[in-house]
Parts: C-alpha cells; structure tokens; sequence
C-alpha cells in the first residue's frame, strides 16, 4: 500500500516515539541531581575548567619561557573576572543566598592562597627550578588539586550529612588555626628535613640536575643499566601538592562553616585555585609587601568558626545572613591586603619567582 506524499511510512512512523524517548531521556539525565545539584550544572562547571585550562596551555603558553609580573596580572585580572562572572550566573539560576555563599568561599580561598604562593616560592627555591618551567608544573600541581579537593570536599559533605556535630568540630579547629596563626613566626619550614623528600629519595632514583620539563627521565644508574629517574621537577610538583593539602585542612573546613552545599563549595575552591598559577608570578616577586596580610586571615578564620556556633546558639539555629558573612570577610581581607602594602611602602623587592625565600605563615609540607 502506497503511502500518499508528505506522509510518513508506517516503518518512519513506529521510529519516532523511539527517538522522542531516546531525548528525553538525554534531557532527564541533565536535570538528575548529583550531591544535590542537578547534574548540567556540574557538567557547566566542568566544561569550563576545561576549555579555561586548554585555552591557556595550548594556545597562551604552547612553550616553556618565563611569566612576567605584567602579564602575570593580566592573566590574575582574567580568572577573577571569569571567577565572578560565574558567580553572577549562581546568582541568576540559584538566587542570591547560594551566590554570596559562593563569593565568600572564593574570597577566602583566593586570600589563603596568597599564603600558599609564598610556600611555593620557596619549594621551587629549595629545589632550583628555574621561573620558565615553573609554570606548567604549576598547572599540573593544579590538575591534581582539582581532584584531590574534590574527594576532601566529597568527603567533608558526606561526613557533615551523616553528623551534624562535624560542623562544629571544622568550626574549633579553625578558631584554633586562627588564633596559632596569630602568633605564628616567620620562619620558613626547612625542606631538607622534608619526610616526603628524604622517602622519595630513598626509594626511588633521583637525577641531581633538571631535564627540561620532563618529570621522569632515563637514566645510568650505579651500575651503568638505565633506568626511570625522577627529576627535581618531579619532587617540586610532589611537594607543592603535598603543601596544597596541608593549606586544603584550613579551607575546606572554613566554606563547610559556610555552607553545605557541595556544588558552592567545590566551585569556589576552584575558581579560586585555577587563576593561582597566574597570580603566582606576579605576588611571588612582592612577597614582602604582604607580610601583614596573615593576621587578616587569621581574623577570618577566627570570624568563620566563631560564625556557626553564633547561628546555633545566640540566634537559635537561624541561619548567619550570607551578606553579613560576604561584607566580613571582604572588608577583612581588604584591611589586611592596604595595611600590608602602606606598612611595608618604605620596602625594597623586585626579586623574580624562586629567586627569594618566602615568609609563609607557620604551614609545613
């Protein structure tokens, strides 16, 4: 039987309902919720992690050359514009509780990890790398925070749905860094007596000179057989992740005191982490103009943990407003960032990355 023009077969006909159900099934795959987050947000985030580092490896920085201070802050100005530029689109789709939530959790996070630059200055350093290959082990440093803050943060979430209680033992602790990092000295840790470092070197060769930017290389050993060496680019990148999770046991803590939504709390963290390679170049070589900037962290540490016992127990279980929080932490960090640069106006530096020791705030990797 001969179908008339324009009407479908009975064949065409049976396989539309199959298509049709084959896309709404796409469609209801993207809005299923993932630690309480439908997944397309997730999958939003991730595409731009993506598309932002492969922009800025593969076409800003194909080859290995040294980062100046002005390109530096040009690359720094780029992720904190995309960084709030994010946080207005949380605005749009999730409201403006979620998005200041998010805009205090990236400030604090930005601001900690000022105190991580001046960490990894020093392991650079320590192991001689030279400014034009630390980029890229900056960016693989940060691929493996990314995971590595993600399971911490799974973590942290999965504890604080099981006990509630958990929030108030992240908020002692950091009352407790808050107040140490107040009277913390200036002594940079000694990496020489490094555990990680020593066990590497034990248990594994290890090349005395740099090769490039390679990790791993080929080389003789005693016995003249070759064999896979690891290079002092290699200990670098082990170290400055092992220093990450050491600074993550002060931060995580601090957006969980703020808010338990996974989504906010991992987007933060990143947007705050990714632009730091950038940021480095530039704070690395002024080190010393922030040398007073500590004290202001330590304030918003102290103000976070303070912050959930207050909402439990003086305003009976109501939430702290999230402007009040975001106005803190902003005006906190914004005192200690001018009072560091007008105290310090009289102060010499201009040293390059990895040319200088840095004054970090008590952490040890």
């Amino acid at each position: 039987m001969r179908c008339r023009a324009g009407a479908p077969t009975p064949e065409a006909a049976a396989i539309v309902p199959v298509i049709d159900d084959q896309e709404e099934r796409r469609v209801d795959f993207l809005f299923v919720e993932w630690l309480s987050t439908p997944a397309w947000f997730w999958l939003a985030f991730l595409a731009l992690v993506i598309a932002l580092t492969a922009f800025d490896l593969g076409v800003l920085h194909k080859e290995d050359r040294e980062i100046g201070i002005a390109e530096s802050l040009k690359l720094s100005i780029f992720y904190i514009s995309v960084a709030l530029l994010f946080g207005v689109w949380v605005w749009a789709v999730r409201g403006p509780g979620p998005a200041m939530q998010y805009f205090t959790g990236f400030f604090i996070e930005k601001a900690l990890s000022i105190d991580n630059v001046f960490v990894i200055s020093l392991i650079f350093t320590y192991f001689a790398i030279p400014a034009k290959y630390q980029y890229r082990a900056l960016l693989w440093g940060i691929l493996a925070v990314i995971v590595l803050r993600g399971l911490m943060i799974a973590g942290g979430a999965a504890l604080v749905a099981q006990a509630y209680w958990v929030l108030y033992l992240f908020a002692a602790f950091l009352l407790f860094t808050g107040v140490k990092m107040f009277f913390a000295g200036d002594a940079p840790p000694d990496l020489s007596k490094s555990v990680v470092v020593r066990f590497i070197t034990n248990h594994m060769p290890v090349a005395r000179e740099l090769h490039g930017q390679r990790f791993f290389v080929r080389a003789p050993d005693r016995t003249g057989k070759l064999v896979i060496t690891a290079t002092p680019l290699f200990l670098a990148l082990v170290v400055i992740n092992l220093a990450d999770l050491v600074f993550a046991v002060d931060s995580v803590p601090a957006i969980f005191t703020i808010t338990t939504d996974t989504f906010i709390i991992y987007t933060s963290n990143i947007m705050a982490i990714l632009g730091l390679r950038a940021l480095y170049f530039a704070l690395a070589a002024m080190v010393h103009r922030f040398h007073y900037l500590k004290y202001a962290l330590a304030a918003v540490l102290i103000f976070i943990g303070a912050k959930i016992f207050i909402a439990d127990f003086w305003l009976g279980g109501d939430k702290f407003p999230p402007v009040v929080s975001l106005g803190v932490t902003f005006a906190l960090i914004t005192a200690g960032v001018m009072y560091s640069i007008w105290k310090t106006r009289g102060e010499r530096g201009g040293q390059k990355p990895a040319d200088h020791a840095a004054k970090p705030s008590g952490h040890d990797p």
